[in-house]
């Protein structure tokens, strides 16, 4: 790729500009097995927004990453996915859409519409139920086992 749009928009995000990562290095540990690409060689880098910003906002509901695929930027948590988490997963969604909108424009820009949630174990929220259609609501959606890039 010879022009990185997700860098480019990471790096004038003061916040986070100097924790850009190639490939999917920002992704913790055993996590980043949860997130596979269709084509590696089109990740555009990631972020971890939630130690970015741990200082900056240590109470707030910070979410976990960003992921360049394409010149297009994924908003990524990896959570557990039972129903007492919808309200937690809701709320940190709000906070990404806040900060996104208030201090970080150019990721917003080329941002996904949707927010993925990564199920750290067992999905334990019935697709025809209500928490399940709340999420929805917020443009949260459960990729299950594992998330592929670009999302199906």
């Amino acid at each position: 790729m010879t022009d990185n749009a997700f860098k480019k928009a990471v790096d004038s995000t003061i916040e986070i500009k100097n924790h850009y990562c190639s490939g999917l290095q920002a992704i913790k540990g055993n996590e980043r097995k949860l997130i596979v690409p269709k084509d590696p060689k089109k990740i555009s880098g990631s972020v971890d927004i939630d130690n970015a910003l741990t200082k900056l906002d240590p109470h707030g509901a910070r979410w976990d990453y960003a992921i360049g695929y394409e010149d297009k930027a994924y908003f990524v948590e990896v959570h557990p996915a039972n129903t007492s988490n919808i309200q937690e997963m809701i709320n940190k969604v709000d906070w990404l859409k806040k900060w996104l909108k208030e201090k970080a424009a150019s990721l917003n820009a080329i941002g996904d519409r949707t927010f993925y949630w990564i199920p750290s174990g067992k999905v334990a929220i019935l697709k025809n139920s209500p928490q399940h259609r709340k999420l929805s609501q917020n443009k949260l959606r459960i990729a299950t086992p594992i998330m592929s890039l670009p999302p199906k």
